[in-house]
């Protein structure tokens, strides 16, 4: 535990240009997330099962991405890799707007997730770079609010836009790429310092030794209730069937946004001072919670409660979750940490979405009640393994 009463480091320039990065490139995506599982299924005819693949290959694909971008920031300088993810992303978005079958939006959402694997785990292990154990935490959470500021701001210009262009959405996914060619410039703001693997060390290509029995404790538990974390794609085509069309499904994700970003530096200041295992538990019952009440519930007015609940428990675990996985390995292998978590918890992505997809029926009650019951078991595995999973100072 650190001390409360120190004083706070300023956030550095670094951390303040990547937020800026992912506010925008968050901002020309969350434009066309709320939308993705109407154009899909309604636009493009599909049944919520191909809506489910969709969003597992794609989250799969960020995962494998993630595993090689984490090794490969360990290896060489972080900033290019950033660059060329964020690209990859700009150019995919105008490609769904493009497709008439479901094949196009497969491979569209393929290249966007490659993009995202390839700039995660070499931007967050920028951030960790800029901080310390004490300060890690706040840093995490002030860019996971910036980022989703953009998703707040993403689904209200989607949304103006949809009125202004007579309510059709093909054209959102072309203006969509403006604000991400702006996050890619801004990229090259970032001032890279000497990579943090101690001079004279070698790096082993492919190696995972640098990767403590602390961290594997953590990311086994974490890569549990992936298993059961579906793609929220799923969570919004819940939304249409309770009775909300674009314009509510597009507000009630703004909502769950608005909490999730205005929660998320708060979760992150907390963490730095008690244990971050303990912030994440609390964060899955309140995951299960929402998830379990999506379930149940039979009238629309509950998303307006449901959704800002679902947006408390990602602020209490994103940005958490990367500072607690950065505190316990060396800061030679941030870069290999985040990406195998990363990559492990979208393969648990993956398979959710896919599992979730086929057992959603017509109402998605199944696997909404599941995923909220294996949250609390996990959450209770967390709580009971004590200083095992504890938060702790590695050495360089």
């Amino acid at each position: 535990m650190t001390d409360s009463t120190a004083p706070r480091a300023p956030l550095s320039r670094n951390i303040k240009v990547l937020a800026a990065v992912s506010f925008f490139q968050d901002t020309a995506s969350e434009m066309l997330y709320p939308i993705l599982p109407i154009f899909v299924t309604s636009v493009l005819g599909a049944p919520p099962a191909v809506l489910g693949l969709i969003e597992g290959v794609a989250e799969g694909t960020a995962a494998l991405s993630k595993i090689a971008s984490g090794r490969l920031a360990d290896l060489r300088h972080r900033r290019p890799l950033v660059a060329t993810g964020y690209s990859i992303s700009a150019v995919a978005k105008p490609l769904i707007g493009l497709a008439f079958g479901w094949p196009l939006v497969l491979f569209a959402r393929f290249a966007d997730r490659v993009g995202k694997g390839m700039r995660g785990p070499p931007r967050d292990a920028l951030i960790a770079d800029d901080t310390t154990p004490a300060t890690r935490g706040r840093a995490f959470g002030f860019h996971r609010a910036a980022d989703t500021a953009g998703a707040v701001v993403g689904p209200l210009l989607g949304l103006a836009l949809y009125e202004l262009l007579g309510q059709h959405l093909r054209p959102l996914f072309f203006f969509a790429f403006l604000p991400a060619a702006l996050s890619v410039g801004l990229i090259f703001l970032v001032r890279e310092g000497p990579h943090p693997r101690p001079s004279g060390q070698a790096a082993e290509p492919y190696s995972l030794r640098g990767l403590t029995p602390e961290y594997w404790r953590v990311v086994s538990l974490i890569g549990a209730f992936a298993l059961v974390n579906f793609s929220d794609a799923l969570l919004l085509l819940r939304a249409t069937e309770l009775g909300f069309g674009v314009v509510g499904v597009s507000l009630v994700y703004v909502l769950y946004n608005i909490t999730y970003a205005a929660l998320s530096y708060p979760a992150g200041v907390v963490s730095d001072q008690v244990s971050r295992r303990v912030v994440f538990a609390v964060g899955l019952v309140v995951f299960a919670l929402a998830y379990i009440g999506l379930g149940l519930v039979t009238d629309k007015v509950w998303l307006w409660f449901l959704f800002p609940l679902y947006g408390c428990y990602t602020a209490l675990t994103d940005g958490v979750s990367r500072a607690w996985v950065a505190d316990l390995v060396p800061p030679s292998e941030v870069g290999t940490a985040l990406g195998v978590y990363g990559g492990l918890t979208g393969v648990g992505a993956l398979f959710a979405s896919v599992w979730a997809g086929l057992a959603w029926g017509g109402t998605g009650r199944t696997p909404l009640l599941v995923a909220g019951v294996v949250a609390l078991v996990v959450a209770t595995m967390m709580l009971a393994a004590g200083p095992a999973l504890s938060r702790r100072t590695v050495p360089a």
